[in-house]
């Protein structure tokens, strides 16, 4: 092991482009990475594992605050609105924030989404092969990666279908802070952004309080006015969190996913041909290019991981990417298959923190891929230059324009 063989620079585009060189070298040669911009790494599928079941390592607001002003610099950002965010939160606040939520993703109720999603589904992917057959270029993000999980999340919430451009807007710049380090013009934009959708997400809970739906947002306002113990400085951060994360994931895994297919043309043909793989084979694609990259946790407490020792303080981010691609645990991890057995990818995270819209986000990506494969002809990427999204801990591109093969 030589640390002095890495150096790992998330802001560099070749990074963003493509990650798991440098991922390579962190598992081989500093596992443990003490990073120059002031946080700790770990990229090994069991050392990430054992770091997010440790209750060890969490999200204490305090620290967590403190962590995401020394990494942002110069800029700012507000940082009380993000430490009210669940997925900043340890127990007991965590608990019961995700507690009131949770109802809305069981399995059952995931289930019943279902028909609206092959909808929404069906109506994209028509007008995909409708460009498709007249020899045009149609790009997957903008036409399904995209609306497809903006439209959802927002029904179940019950935003209004007007606002949702906007609020898919401001949601994307607030993103961008959950990277552990951004650039001053990003701090300050999403910033600008915090504060929009939060006056935003206000009138909207005031209009709700007025003339409560059947959604989601009304059943959070509901548990609060009975003392379910949401305050509401909490509903808005907890609708921020579910409407940023619930479009984030599955938009990545559906335009990283058909990027890996069309790069490994014997797969997609595979899957195409046998489309009972489709289960085993959204676990693969969220392994091989995962939507969310990393996360982060503090120590409270010296905490030993594995081999390695971190200390009481420290911030450490877990390269859930990295740990995907682990030899230890995945055979041959660079090449893609569609059929590999019992994957247990690392992309939505684990312990107490795990991702509360992984089983909508897989039902979407499940569907997405289904039609694809089923209505589209063989397709192929329309240009060679791909422009992957500035972002370290979400890996999305921002178009995959495509055209008929």
């Amino acid at each position: 092991m030589d640390p002095e063989l890495v150096f790992f620079n998330p802001l560099d585009r070749s990074v963003h482009a493509d990650p798991y060189p440098q991922y390579r070298l962190l598992r081989e040669h500093a596992p443990l990475y003490e990073s120059p911009l002031g946080f700790w790494l770990l990229s090994r599928y069991d050392d990430i594992t054992a770091a997010l079941r440790d209750p060890r390592m969490g999200h204490a607001m305090d620290e967590t605050a403190v962590m995401l002003k020394t990494m942002v610099g110069p800029g700012t950002i507000t940082i009380d609105e993000f430490s009210r965010w669940m997925l900043f939160r340890d127990p007991p606040d965590h608990t019961r924030l995700r507690r009131l939520v949770s109802k809305a993703f069981t399995p059952r109720a995931v289930e019943v989404l279902r028909p609206r999603i092959q909808d929404i589904v069906n109506g994209l992917v028509g007008d995909l092969v409708a460009v498709l057959a007249d020899g045009g270029v149609a790009d997957l993000v903008e036409g399904l990666a995209l609306p497809l999980p903006v439209t959802v999340i927002s029904e179940l919430l019950g935003l209004p279908a007007e606002d949702r451009a906007q609020a898919r807007e401001w949601a994307e710049a607030v993103a961008q802070a959950l990277d552990p380090i951004v650039t001053e013009e990003q701090a300050i934009r999403s910033d600008a952004a915090v504060m929009a959708l939060t006056a935003y997400l206000k009138d909207v809970i005031a209009q709700r309080r007025r003339s409560p739906g059947s959604d989601l947002l009304s059943e959070l306002i509901a548990a609060e006015d009975e003392g379910g113990h949401l305050g509401e400085s909490e509903l808005i951060s907890t609708v921020a969190l579910l409407f940023g994360a619930g479009h984030e994931t599955t938009r990545n895994l559906i335009g990283n996913g058909m990027l890996a297919l069309m790069r490994a043309p014997a797969e997609m043909a595979r899957l195409r041909a046998t489309p009972v793989m489709i289960r085993p084979a959204i676990e693969e694609l969220l392994r091989y290019d995962s939507p969310v990259q990393n996360t982060g946790r503090v120590a409270k407490a010296d905490t030993q991981i594995g081999q390695w020792r971190i200390p009481k303080g420290q911030p450490v981010a877990l390269i859930l990417g990295a740990g995907n691609r682990d030899p230890a645990v995945f055979d041959d991890p660079d090449r893609l298959d569609v059929g590999r057995p019992d994957v247990k990818p690392l992309s939505f995270g684990g312990g107490i923190h795990f991702c509360l819209g992984a089983m909508l986000a897989r039902l979407e990506g499940m569907e997405a891929f289904t039609a694809l494969l089923s209505r589209a002809p063989e397709i192929e990427p329309a240009t060679e230059t791909l422009e992957w999204r500035p972002h370290i801990t979400l890996r999305g591109l921002a178009s995959l324009p495509v055209r008929a093969a």
